[in-house]
């Protein structure tokens, strides 16, 4: 069971504003983007769609290519951090 207590390091913060380019910061993709927003989204879902671009099984502009740079430990606190985030 992912968690993240209420006291959110800044190692995770300074990861998790590595997606704010793209993602919007928090996790909050500006309207009527193509690209989605993070904030919210199951953590189950953001894991196996992080793994999936990062094994090649899911191809995408660039996604494929940046998720190689996370280790699954990295993708896991990234998960927990944005499903803990409101929409």
């Amino acid at each position: 069971h992912l968690t993240v207590a209420g006291n959110i390091g800044y190692g995770l913060r300074s990861l998790a504003a590595t997606c704010a380019n793209c993602h919007g910061t928090g996790g909050k993709a500006l309207a009527n983007s193509a690209v989605p927003g993070l904030a919210g989204i199951p953590a189950i879902y953001m894991m196996e769609q992080m793994k999936a671009f990062k094994s090649g099984g899911r191809t995408a502009t660039v996604m494929h290519q940046l998720a190689k740079g996370y280790s699954d430990a990295q993708i896991e606190q990234l998960a927990a951090y944005f499903a803990a985030q409101p929409k």
